[in-house]
């Protein structure tokens, strides 16, 4: 091989290398490689196959547009071989006839096939392609491997993004629930919380409202991920905001579904409990909208709240809407929860259901416990129900003990 071909191969390579240094796009390093084998080598035909998920032609030239569904289908049946390898013309459509495949492997891995037809000689030695077969095979590697790395360093900014939006919504939900939950002789309040993924569409509160009221209520949002984490942190400082606006609960909650309405756009929907409890009174108020009812105990008596309307943002008003009322005598237990608890399933694709939890809930009541050992027993019999299955949604509880009537204030007992 005379000086002036190798000089022009070790150009070409040169022009690929220093593109690739250059971060050239993935268009501009194919269209430089395919000037070196269709004007350099004189390759008048080629497709170029790369594997992402499925072989796929990344690019060809020479091969008549209606022709290229059907020559890349034929080309797959040749994605086995491991050396460069002779084809029949014979086995392709007229026009798009392939004498030479080319394979580019990786250890063991193919990362690409080259399929060269219409070999022209040249006015020189270089356009023998031919001759040329393991420079073309170099070449093919070295723009292979650049193009893997793009999609992998692509691939590393998305999981940083990626990382970063779920960094923002585990923050973003560590102050969607209180720090502090009331504990004394009164009130005996206590959360149980375990996402399914990293971030959840669960949500619980607890919400002094003055020295003889407070509110909790729990949610779920339907979606997941940051939507659903932004999602829920709007309707929360919406709530925070509203509650202190209207002294009636089904003000407060058509407000909240107007809310709803207006930030997801009818996408997503939110079920949502809220109670509010006077101390001086020992009335309890509720509305229910869509949520798997809370279950009250008292005077060995269960009592499911479920009085209120549908979920929130799933129509634009909420005309039937009523208000649950009930007089508590102390002590009183109620324990809300999301439906990852009921819908559970075991072995057998049995539902946990809320019977179980409701004979459970009584159970761990008569035993004396306290709200937080109460969820972690719930929490210690759902695992032991799923067995080897794995948990389908985020499970929240929020337990809500109340003890004895008091006049101190909540969290100074």
């Amino acid at each position: 091989m005379n000086t002036d071909i190798s000089d022009e191969k070790l150009s070409s390579l040169f022009e690929l290398t220093k593109s690739i240094n250059l971060n050239a796009s993935i268009s501009e390093l194919l269209n430089i490689y395919r000037d070196v084998l269709e004007k350099k080598l004189n390759i008048g035909r080629l497709m170029l196959l790369s594997h992402d998920e499925n072989w796929k032609s990344i690019l060809s030239y020479g091969i008549p547009q209606d022709s290229l569904e059907f020559t890349l289908e034929r080309t797959k049946a040749y994605s086995k071989i491991k050396d460069i390898t002779e084809v029949h013309k014979d086995a392709w459509a007229t026009g798009c006839e392939f004498e030479i495949v080319v394979p580019v492997y990786h250890k063991e891995l193919a990362l690409a096939y080259v399929f060269l037809g219409d070999l022209k000689e040249g006015d020189h030695e270089m356009g023998s392609a031919i001759k040329h077969l393991p420079y073309i095979q170099t070449l093919t590697n070295i723009l292979v491997v650049a193009i893997e790395n793009k999609k992998l360093a692509k691939e590393n900014i998305h999981q940083v993004l990626l990382k970063h939006e779920l960094d923002l919504a585990k923050e973003i939900q560590s102050i969607l629930v209180p720090s502090v939950l009331p504990h004394t002789d009164e009130l005996d309040v206590a959360a149980y919380y375990l996402p399914y993924h990293e971030i959840s569409g669960d949500y619980y509160d607890f919400i002094p409202l003055n020295d003889h009221e407070f509110a909790f209520c729990i949610a779920d949002v339907s979606g997941k991920g940051v939507a659903a984490a932004l999602l829920m942190s709007n309707f929360q400082a919406s709530l925070h905001a509203q509650i202190e606006q209207t002294n009636s609960l089904i003000d407060l909650v058509r407000r909240l579904n107007k809310n709803v309405m207006d930030t997801a756009r009818g996408e997503n929907f939110i079920t949502f409990f809220i109670a509010k409890f006077n101390r001086l009174t020992q009335v309890l108020t509720y509305v229910n909208a869509g949520h798997y009812p809370p279950i009250l105990y008292m005077e060995n008596k269960v009592t499911l709240l479920k009085l209120g309307g549908h979920a929130l943002g799933m129509f634009p008003e909420m005309t039937h809407l009523a208000e649950g009322t009930e007089t508590l005598t102390t002590p009183a237990s109620i324990l809300s929860y999301t439906d990852g608890i009921t819908e559970l399933e075991n072995a057998n694709q049995e539902e946990y259901g809320i019977d179980k939890l409701t004979e459970l809930f009584i159970s761990l009541i008569n035993s004396g416990v306290t709200a937080q050992h109460l969820n972690d027993k719930i929490a210690e019999t759902l695992a032991t129900y799923k067995g080897r299955k794995p948990y389908i949604d985020d499970i929240t509880l929020l337990c809500c003990r109340i003890l004895k009537r008091s006049q101190l204030p909540l969290f100074q007992q």
